[in-house]
């Protein structure tokens, strides 16, 4: 069983060939990828990276400056950030993003035949769920009865049946009025990021409506959960909807900020008809985690424990000895933590706010242990394996080491990997080929080695002597009862000459000994290493040699 593998893309951003780039640019003027330009040439070099998952972020129609004929409820500028809007401001949960599609009036069998060809390279469909807020200018032509929020009492705060939460009597004041267009609401709904105020600020998420599951939230967080809220049912329907076309998972968005009982019942709704279908909760509060889990999500967002505690390491603001508290914290639940580096929510590694361009290189031990490091999942976002930088300034989204989700944009170093659709690579620079190349070495390493996809992991550094230096290394074990690997990550800027020790202890584990001790070959760099020619007294005595460049990443099989 290989390991779960996830591969990132904004469809919006990923086929898109034009190049104006201009700030604030129209979809006439900055032009927009479609359904269509991943083709069998984009899902064959994901395919052949190793990856099993696809992540198609921004399906579902949202919010957007761009009209089309059949939207019957428009969006007001005062309410949409960018000209693209935002992919989690969902106004319809029955529609694709019209702007995805050739032909628009087509749209949903143009995103159908996207997962027949996604299949059709053995890679599994992930999309977004947003289950959290909605566009306030919701409305679904698709399914234009029952409307959420088309039954709700308006002249109360809180009501378990209601949709929304309100603002009795008082007008929705957006932070965005100096359009000519104004933006009338009243009452006042609250705003999806728990802003209960009918004046949101520009920091809020001012275009989005919370959706209630029967909190409420203005007076202690009271639960209303029997009878059932009306939104629980609305949400599981939704969910089937997307299910029945054929997709093989949703992420979650903002999890957490859904009562886990609605969870609880709706999971196992779904999966009832949908036995193989995958849930992953974008999750930021770890003492939350196993509930979340218990509810039946497949993998967690490990944001808060992985991505910043390796980030803190590789940027040297901690030392590689907290590597081990990462996986201890989450002790018995690994197997269900995504590891991820870059997202549409965080900085690119490459980015001035990151690592920098030219300190790419420095990423790497990094990146090994976002696919090495315990059984659960690992995420890429589309443009890392290529060392895009997120350095442009597209327009709503500022110059911030994001790559925007919120306007039309063409991104200059994936356009160079995408070429003429034919997604080969050949106007990458060569660092940027190099760094692809080592992406897909390691990522096909895993998918095709179950010792270090789904085998036992062993952390070395628990017993190593005085002489390695636990705050610039990170050393474990991977096995099973074919192979076995010792994984070493170096994040010092200098070559590490050492020996690590392998314990009794963990030989015994890997149902080996020490008279087996061979480590012929470095699987990553390909090449031999002095290890093979030590002597197993001295391997037994001192350790096991290792030697090891700076920033690098040693995974070899013993």
């Amino acid at each position: 069983m290989a390991k779960t593998l996830i591969y990132q893309l904004l469809p919006r951003l990923f086929g898109n060939t034009n190049t104006t780039r201009r700030p604030n640019g129209t979809i006439e003027e900055n032009g927009c990828g479609k359904f269509n330009d991943i083709n069998d040439a984009a899902l064959e070099r994901i395919a052949s990276m190793g990856f099993t998952h696809v992540w198609y972020t921004g399906i579902i129609r949202h919010a957007s400056t761009t009209n089309y004929p059949f939207i019957t409820h428009r969006a007001n500028a005062n309410v949409v950030k960018g000209k693209a809007g935002s992919p989690y401001a969902i106004c319809d949960y029955y529609d694709v993003d019209p702007d995805l599609a050739v032909d628009v009036d087509h749209r949903m069998n143009e995103f159908k035949a996207l997962i027949e060809r996604t299949h059709k390279h053995q890679l599994k469909v992930i999309i977004d769920f947003v289950p959290n807020h909605v566009a306030r200018n919701y409305h679904s032509d698709v399914r234009p009865a029952p409307q959420i929020g088309g039954s709700d009492d308006q002249q109360v705060a809180f009501s378990s049946m209601n949709n929304f939460y309100y603002m009795p009597n008082q007008p929705f004041v957006p932070p965005v009025t100096n359009l000519d267009e104004p933006y009338q609401e009243l009452p006042a709904k609250a705003s999806g990021n728990d802003a209960f105020t009918p004046a949101p600020s520009p920091f809020d998420w001012y275009e989005t409506v919370k959706l209630n599951y029967g909190v409420d939230y203005q007076n202690g967080k009271a639960h209303h959960f029997s009878p059932q809220p009306d939104t629980w049912y609305k949400m599981r329907d939704i969910l089937h909807y997307w299910a029945d076309t054929g997709i093989d998972g949703f992420r979650v968005d903002m999890a957490e900020m859904v009562p886990v009982e609605f969870w609880n019942w709706c999971i196992m709704q779904i999966t009832s008809r949908h036995p193989k279908i995958i849930f992953i909760a974008e999750t930021y509060n770890l003492a939350q985690y196993r509930n979340y889990i218990r509810a039946g999500f497949n993998y967690l967002y490990d944001k808060v424990n992985f991505y910043d505690t390796v980030r803190a390491v590789v940027t040297g603001q901690k030392n590689a000895n907290e590597i081990g508290n990462i996986w201890r914290s989450t002790d018995g639940i690994n197997q269900q933590m995504l590891y991820f580096l870059e997202n549409h929510d965080e900085q690119r590694l490459a980015s001035d706010f990151f690592l920098g361009a030219e300190n790419i290189h420095k990423a790497k031990p990094a990146i090994a242990l976002t696919m090495l490091m315990g059984k659960g999942a690992a995420m890429i976002y589309f443009g890392q394996e290529i060392g895009e930088k997120g350095m442009d300034a597209e327009g709503f989204s500022g110059r911030d080491g994001r790559t925007t989700i919120f306007d039309y944009w063409g991104i200059e170093r994936v356009q160079q990997m995408v070429g003429n659709h034919t997604y080969d690579g050949a106007q990458l620079p060569d660092e940027a080929k190099q760094m692809q190349k080592w992406y897909a070495t390691l990522g096909t390493l895993v998918h095709n080695h179950e010792a270090l996809s789904t085998g036992e992991m062993y952390d070395l550094m628990w017993n190593q002597p005085i002489y390695v230096d636990a705050t610039k290394i990170y050393a474990f074990l991977r096995y099973d009862e074919k192979e076995r690997y010792i994984i070493v990550c170096n994040f010092s800027d200098k070559k590490i000459n050492t020996q690590l020790r392998i314990s009794d202890d963990a030989w015994k584990l890997m149902g080996a000994t020490w008279n087996e001790c061979i480590v012929p070959f470095d699987v990553i760099n390909r090449q031999s290493l002095q290890a093979a020619r030590a002597s197993i007294d001295i391997i037994k005595e001192k350790g096991l040699p290792i030697e090891i460049d700076a920033h690098d990443v040693l995974i070899a099989k013993i």
